[in-house]
C-alpha cells in the first residue's frame, strides 16, 4: 500500500521493531488490550516479548497511582529477547497512567492520551497541580490528544446499553487505533470477541468500538503516520504465543504423559503462581487432579501424600509461601520422596510486592530448611523454556527420589513469547520404577536399599504386598529404614543424601558460552534475566569488546564445567534481581572475585543497565592496565 492510497496522504513507514505500552486504571482492561495486540502480532508472524505490570492493590481507588495497570509489548521483524527498555508509544487512558509511565518514554516518543479523562478530579487524584496537556511539561514528546471516551460513546450511541457499559469498550477503541497505526488486522480480535462475550449486544459493542478506533486513526488528521513491521524470520515450525505459567503447566502435564503416571497438583492460590493451578484445573481429560488447599502447609502435605502413593506430585507457591512449606519439604527430604515444589518468585520480604518480579529466593531454596537438607534447584530462563524445565524437574525427582525446587519468577510467569511447539516424538520418556519383589531380601522389604548409580531408594506404593515400611521425619537407619539415633548412621545418611544430589551433576548438560570461551568479562545470570543479559552482551560484542555470557539453569548442583568457564575470564559480573545471592554462592564455591550487578525494584533489568555494568567493569580493567603501563 502506498502512502498516496491513504486518507490525507498519510505516510507509510517500515520499522524493524516497536515497543508499545498500554496503561490505564485497573478497570480499563489494559491487560486484555495488550494480550489481544500480542495475539495478533503473533499470528502476523512477528517475534515478540511482553511485560504485564499489574497493580498490587486489589481494589485501588479509580484514578489513583496505585491502581495503574500496564502492559508492554515489543514486536519485531527480527529476533528479540526482551519486552524493550523504553516504550516507543505510550497509550495513557488517564492522568495517573501518564504520571506513572511518562518517565520511561524517551524524548521524541509518541504519547496517546485519552483527553476526556484529564478533568480536575482525575488530575487531583494523580497528584497533578496543573493539566500536563495544557502546560509545557510534555514538549519533549509527540503527544496525540484524543477524546477516546466521547468518541467511543458516539460510536455506540445506537446500542441499547448503559453509558457505563459502553464506557467499558473504550479499551477496544484504543486498540483499534493502534491496529491501524501498526498495520494489524482486526479479524483475530473480532473472532475472539464474538467467542468471549455471550451477550450479543456487548459483543457487538466491543466490535464496533474496535472498528471505530481503527477508522478514526485511518481518517483523522491527528494521526499522520502509518507503520509496517514485517514478519520475523523464525525457525520453521508451528508456533503459539505462550506465557511462562502456561508453559509450566503444560510441561508438567507432558511429564505426566511421558511417565505414564497420574499428576496431582496441590496449591494454595497465591500471586503470581495461581495461574498454574488455573491452567492445570482445565486439563482433567489428561488425568490431572488439582487440589486447592486452605493454606500452604496443607497443600504441600497433600502433595507429599500423593508422592507417597506413587503419583507425580507437585505443589506451587510464590514468595512467603515457600517459607511456610519448608518444614514439610524437609519431611520429603528425609523420606526421600519425589516431589516438585514450584516457586514463582516475587518481590519480598513478607507480602512485599505481590505482583512484581524478583529473584531473591535462591538462598532460601538452598538453605531455608533446618539441618543438612540439600535439594536440586532448577530455573528456566524464558517463558517457553518453562515447558522443558518442568519436564526436567519431574524427571530428576523420580530418577533420584528427591524433592526438587523449580524456581520461576514473576517476569517469566506473566511474560510471553512465540513458542515453537515441540514434536511429541522429540520428548524422551520418563522411566518410573516402583518397588517390586526384587527389593525384598529374605522376607523383608528394605526401603533404603539404594540404586548403586543414582543412590535413589525404591519407590514403594502403599498397598503393594510385602512393601510395608516406616515413613516420617525421624532419621532412618541405612537400608532398613528403621528409626535410628545412632550418630555414625546419622553421618552416613546425611552424606548419602548430599551425595545423591551432588551426583545429579554427572548428567546435567554443560553450560554453553555466548561468545568466545575466554576474554575480559564474563556476565553470569540465571532465571528471567536471560534476555536482557544476552542482548546486552551481544551489543557490547559488536563494539569489539572481549565479553561473553553464560546462563545457569541448574543452580544445585551447578554444572560440572562452571568453574572451568569462570577461571577463563579476567573479570566476572553476576547480574541478578536481588542483593547478590548467586554471587555469594559462586564466590564461596569457586573462589573467584565476582562482582555483583543488583537490582531490586520489582522490575526486570533493562538491556542498557547491563551494558553500563559491563562498560564500567571494562573501564576499570583499562585503568588498571594504564597504571601498570605508566609504572
Amino acid at each position: 500500500m502506498s502512502s498516496q492510497a491513504l486518507p490525507h496522504a498519510k505516510q507509510l513507514e517500515e520499522k524493524e521493531d516497536v515497543v508499545i505500552r498500554f496503561a490505564g486504571d485497573s478497570g480499563d482492561g489494559m491487560q486484555l488490550t495488550g494480550t489481544q495486540f500480542t495475539s495478533t502480532a503473533a499470528i502476523v508472524g512477528n517475534d515478540l516479548a511482553t511485560l504485564p505490570d499489574y497493580p498490587a492493590e486489589i481494589r485501588a481507588p479509580a484514578g489513583s497511582l496505585a491502581g495503574v495497570s500496564a502492559f508492554q509489548l515489543n514486536f519485531s521483524s527480527r529476533e528479540i529477547r526482551t519486552p524493550g527498555d523504553q516504550p516507543d508509544v505510550l497509550v495513557a487512558m488517564n492522568p495517573a497512567a501518564l504520571k506513572t509511565n511518562i518517565r520511561d518514554v524517551p524524548a521524541g516518543g509518541i504519547i496517546i492520551v485519552n483527553k476526556d479523562a484529564f478533568i480536575d478530579r482525575n488530575l487531583e487524584r494523580a497528584g497533578y497541580k496543573s493539566n500536563p496537556l495544557e502546560d509545557s511539561s510534555m514538549q519533549a514528546y509527540r503527544v496525540f490528544q484524543i477524546p477516546i471516551t466521547s468518541l467511543n460513546q458516539n460510536a455506540l450511541n445506537k446500542l441499547q446499553l448503559t453509558g457505563k457499559e459502553k464506557d467499558r469498550c473504550k479499551n477496544f477503541f484504543a486498540l483499534g487505533m493502534m491496529y491501524w497505526m501498526y498495520d494489524r488486522p482486526l479479524d483475530v480480535t473480532i473472532h475472539w470477541i464474538e467467542g468471549k462475550f455471550k451477550n450479543p449486544e456487548v459483543a457487538k459493542a466491543n466490535v464496533l468500538a474496535l472498528k471505530a478506533g481503527y477508522h478514526y486513526a485511518e481518517t483523522s488528521e491527528v494521526i499522520s503516520t502509518h507503520y509496517k513491521i514485517l514478519p520475523a524470520k523464525l525457525k520453521p515450525g508451528k508456533y503459539r504465543n505462550i506465557m511462562g505459567n502456561e508453559a509450566t503447566a503444560i510441561g508438567f502435564v507432558a511429564a505426566s504423559e511421558l511417565a505414564n503416571t497420574p499428576l496431582l497438583y496441590c496449591s494454595y492460590p497465591i500471586t503470581p503462581a495461581s495461574d498454574i493451578l488455573h491452567e492445570l484445573s482445565k486439563l482433567k481429560n489428561f488425568g490431572v487432579k488439582t487440589f486447592q488447599a486452605e493454606d500452604e502447609i496443607a497443600a504441600i502435605g497433600a502433595a507429599i501424600g500423593g508422592a507417597y502413593t506413587g503419583a507425580i506430585a507437585l505443589t506451587g507457591t510464590s514468595g512467603p509461601g515457600l517459607a511456610l512449606k519448608s518444614e514439610a519439604l524437609n519431611l520429603a527430604v528425609m523420606a526421600e520422596l519425589p516431589l516438585v515444589v514450584i516457586n514463582v518468585q516475587r518481590g519480598g520480604p513478607s507480602t512485599g510486592l505481590p505482583t512484581k518480579t524478583e529473584q531473591a529466593d535462591l538462598l532460601q531454596s538452598m538453605f531455608g530448611r533446618n539441618g543438612e537438607s540439600p535439594v536440586p534447584i532448577l530455573a528456566p530462563a524464558t517463558p517457553g523454556e518453562c515447558f522443558n524445565m518442568a519436564i526436567e524437574a519431574v524427571r530428576i525427582s523420580i530418577k533420584y527420589m528427591t524433592p526438587v525446587l523449580y524456581l520461576s519468577d514473576g517476569y517469566l510467569a506473566n511474560g510471553s513469547e512465540p513458542w515453537l511447539i515441540p514434536s511429541v516424538n522429540s520428548l524422551k520418556k520418563i522411566e518410573v520404577k516402583y518397588a517390586n519383589q526384587k527389593n525384598i531380601q529374605g522376607e523383608k522389604f528394605l526401603p533404603y536399599l539404594r540404586d548403586a548409580q543414582t543412590l535413589a531408594r525404591p519407590w514403594a506404593v502403599p498397598g503393594t504386598e510385602g512393601m510395608e515400611h516406616r515413613i516420617g521425619g525421624l532419621e532412618k537407619e541405612d537400608v532398613t529404614g528403621n528409626v535410628s539415633y545412632d550418630p555414625i548412621n546419622h553421618q552416613k545418611m546425611i552424606d548419602l543424601r548430599a551425595s545423591k544430589v551432588a551426583g545429579i551433576a554427572n548428567e546435567i548438560p554443560p553450560i554453553e558460552v555466548c561468545g568466545k570461551a575466554e576474554g575480559d568479562v564474563l556476565v553470569v545470570g540465571w532465571g528471567g534475566t536471560y534476555g536482557a543479559i544476552t542482548s546486552a552482551v551481544e551489543h557490547v560484542q559488536k563494539q569489539g569488546a572481549a565479553v561473553s555470557s553464560i546462563h545457569i539453569r541448574y543452580l544445585n548442583p551447578f554444572p560440572k564445567n562452571l568453574g572451568d568457564i569462570l577461571r577463563r575470564f579476567k573479570k566476572v559480573l553476576i547480574a541478578e534481581l536481588n542483593l547478590g545471592q548467586l554471587s555469594l554462592l559462586i564466590r564461596s564455591k569457586y573462589l573467584v572475585d565476582a562482582k555483583s550487578l543488583c537490582k531490586v525494584q520489582g522490575k526486570p533489568f533493562k538491556i542498557q543497565e547491563i551494558v553500563e555494568g559491563i562498560q564500567s567493569l571494562l573501564s576499570s580493567s583499562s585503568e588498571v592496565k594504564n597504571v601498570a603501563a605508566s609504572v
